[in-house]
């Protein structure tokens, strides 16, 4: 029987970016479930300096959010660091959370990952995800909190992210 305990929610780079933008990073607490960051969507949203990358920043360290760690990452660095030719930069916080579920599925007892995406391209594509695993966008995710009562608007958190200058993403479920 799954707790909520055993629930891990894993948040890619764009989810993040849009609950940082309305100030409500903290709603990822909301469901009970523990929150952890793969190493490569960390990067992916606190290397360069954007309105959002000191606002994740302090609130992953402040949170004690805890870091999975992968060989994506690890490769991504060998190869910045190689100075050859550069390292590709597209969707590798996706592959990262991708591996992170895959280690999930053969812990003992299995963990339930909960992919959060904002990306319209991940929702059609072909992104295996283990049986005991889940991808979620970020305004299902909203709108779960809203029907749960854990959240007054899910609209009020697109329009705040939206009024401050985020350029959510414009799927909707079902499409």
């Amino acid at each position: 029987m799954t707790t909520r305990a055993d629930i891990v929610l894993l948040p890619d780079a764009g989810p993040l970016i849009t609950l940082a933008y309305a100030e409500s990073l903290d709603l990822l607490f909301r469901p009970g479930w523990a929150v952890a960051l793969v190493d490569m969507a960390l990067l992916e949203v606190t290397r360069n300096q954007t309105p959002t990358s000191a606002r994740l920043a302090h609130w992953v360290q402040a949170n004690q959010v805890p870091v999975l760690t992968t060989r994506i990452h690890e490769r991504y660095r060998q190869n910045l660091s190689g100075g050859a030719v550069p390292p590709r930069k597209s969707n590798l916080g996706e592959l990262a959370i991708q591996e992170s579920m895959n280690h999930f599925a053969v812990e003992q007892p299995p963990k339930t990952g909960v992919f959060l995406f904002e990306d319209h391209k991940i929702a059609r594509a072909g992104f295996v995800v283990p049986d005991n695993c889940r991808k979620v966008s970020t305004r299902a995710f909203l709108l779960f909190l809203e029907q749960k009562g854990w959240l007054a608007s899910a609209a009020e958190i697109e329009r705040k992210a939206i009024h401050a200058g985020r350029a959510f993403s414009n799927l909707r479920f079902p499409p």
